[in-house]
């Protein structure tokens, strides 16, 4: 019997076009198997959901699948946000600063970046 809580996840995947040369190691299916991999290596993580932001800048957060993201947060829809890696949530250091130690806390967000 699984004795954790389930999370539930949101897989949260962006890809600009000044990725450039990383394109291939940054795309969008990479990242999604890599979050779908790690989902499915912790039993307690459930998805909730996907949102892509395919060409958009890293450097602020006026994007359709964030903006969308953080109406399910509201709506209290997320547990848990998945990123591959946290430059893949954002750029800016002062917003991506204000999600992750504002933000988030004060919903009751927990976020992982699989890899640094």
């Amino acid at each position: 019997m699984n004795s954790y809580r389930n999370i539930r996840v949101a897989k949260y995947i962006r890809l600009s076009r000044e990725d450039g040369d990383d394109r291939e190691s940054e795309s969008v299916e990479n990242q999604r198997d890599i979050i779908d991999n790690y989902i499915l290596e912790h039993e307690e993580l459930i998805e909730a959901g996907e949102y892509v932001d395919d060409g958009y800048t890293g450097t602020n957060f006026n994007r359709p699948g964030f903006q969308k993201m953080l109406k399910d947060i509201e709506e209290e829809k997320i547990d848990c946000i998945i990123t591959k890696d946290l430059s893949r949530f954002g750029r800016d250091h002062i917003d991506t600063g204000y999600y992750l130690e504002r933000y988030f806390p004060s919903n009751s967000i927990r976020y992982i970046a699989i890899r640094r």
